[in-house]
């Protein structure tokens, strides 16, 4: 029986960012370039690496220096590239929290998004919101679902979990939740109706 509906964030709840043409100005890069640059890096920020690291990583693939004026900068822009959420998907969540159903977040993300992100309107909706970027582990590693069924104490049958990535879904069922690839706010209502999570 599910007794926890855990979802991603980046891409499931929230939009895909919009920031990164301003990030690449930020940093006098070719837009292109700067994204390449940006999502090379990522893995060690959803890892746990601090914002200096990080934007002094991609800085360093673009022949750029970044201070720790300009990487303050670069984080507060992509923190609030990552915040505008899916309004569907927040209605689903909306209507899950009315009819009790209890739900917890799992996103790789650095530390920094996530101490914003617990701010948000739609935080109050989750009894656990748990980020990559404060335990050093990230989705799809198996300790990564070990920690997050510790912190809401629950079986791997307990669950069910949506990303938006396929080896996430895989990294979870391996670990014994049951997972689902993120079909969209409509299809996924559509599916917890069918599961008798949702009425």
């Amino acid at each position: 029986m599910v007794r926890w509906v855990v979802f991603d964030y980046g891409e499931v709840i929230s939009r895909r960012t919009a920031a990164l043409p301003e990030l690449a100005a930020m940093c006098g890069a070719d837009p292109e370039e700067f994204e390449a640059a940006y999502f090379a890096e990522r893995k060690a920020y959803d890892w746990g690496c601090p914002d200096l690291d990080y934007w002094r990583a991609v800085g360093a693939r673009l022949d750029r220096e970044v201070d720790r004026a300009l990487s303050a900068r670069l984080t507060r822009a992509d923190v609030a590239g990552w915040y505008e959420t899916d309004p569907a998907a927040v209605q689903l969540l909306e209507d899950l929290h009315r009819q009790g159903v209890t739900m917890a977040l799992l996103s790789n993300a650095p530390s920094s998004f996530g101490r914003a992100a617990e701010h948000a309107d739609w935080a109050r909706l989750f009894k656990h919101l748990v980020f990559s970027g404060d335990l050093n582990l990230a989705k799809p590693d198996a300790r990564i679902y070990r920690a997050l069924l510790e912190t809401i104490d629950a079986r791997p049958a307990e669950c069910l979990f949506f990303d938006d990535r396929q080896e996430n879904i895989d990294g979870a069922r391996e670990a014994g939740l049951s997972a689902e690839l993120w079909p969209g706010p409509a299809a996924a209502r559509t599916l917890l109706q069918a599961r008798e999570i949702l009425v």
